[in-house]
């Protein structure tokens, strides 16, 4: 029999998210959101690869379509809950109470049904994380504090007031901090197409280091030629 583990990495600051969907659409909106809302995230189209890639990604949670090839959802789940201690939340287009009780019945820890809001989808991974321990632990740079899991930041102890935008995009630096992140890349995680105008990214940093720079040091570095980087230091 496989031996069983413990989902997740204690040393890693992004919870990790397993997603299985086998709608493509879906799919890639579901990790897009995901990964926008600060965690780091693997998806796979059906549950083939699943076992191999709980013993190699260690998630904290498994997003888990109920209406796969091959093995369904609800098998899945069983294979999740015996080979680790991962939150589930299911997605189906099944609404009937019947499924419902059976996935939680068989150790599901929430059911979302489609269609959904991925706002809703977030809240509730989010949701799962806490109640089993593994919600994010906020986010210091300098004098920074980004709380993921409450939704706020603080910079020297005074809370910001960020629009949505900007909130998604100071979460993303945040979980990236230290690293050179592309225009690219953050119009993918914040806006989740990168056929968008750069500009966007340039307009947006510009009034989220404003923001910052108003309660103390630039954190908020532009590497030329490359993007940006939220780093402690002030050089």
């Amino acid at each position: 029999m496989t031996s069983s583990f413990a989902g997740g990495a204690a040393t890693s600051a992004e919870p990790r998210i397993l997603v299985v969907e086998d709608t493509a659409a879906i799919r890639v909106s579901v990790e897009t959101a995901l990964r926008a809302a600060g965690f780091a995230v693997r998806a796979l189209p059906d549950g083939g690869l699943l076992e191999a890639e709980l013993c190699r990604f260690r998630p904290d949670l498994v997003v888990l379509d109920v209406m796969l090839p091959g093995r369904d959802g609800f098998a899945l789940l069983r294979l999740v809950r015996r080979l680790c201690t991962a939150g589930v939340v299911m997605l189906t287009a099944r609404d009937a109470v019947d499924d419902r009780l059976r996935g939680l019945g068989d150790g599901a820890d929430d059911y979302v049904v489609k269609p959904f809001v991925l706002a809703e989808l977030v809240a509730r991974v989010t949701a799962v994380l806490r109640r089993i321990g593994r919600a994010q632990p906020a986010i210091e740079v300098g004098d920074l504090v980004v709380d993921l899991d409450g939704g706020l930041a603080l910079y020297d102890g005074v809370r910001l007031e960020l629009t949505v935008t900007e909130w998604k995009l100071l979460s993303y630096l945040a979980t990236h901090r230290d690293r050179v992140v592309s225009k690219t890349q953050i119009l993918t995680a914040v806006w989740g197409y990168d056929e968008y105008s750069a500009n966007l990214v340039e307009v947006n940093v510009s009034t989220l280091r404003r923001k910052l720079e108003a309660h103390g040091p630039r954190l908020l570095h532009t590497v030329r030629g490359q993007g940006y980087v939220l780093r402690g230091d002030a050089s």
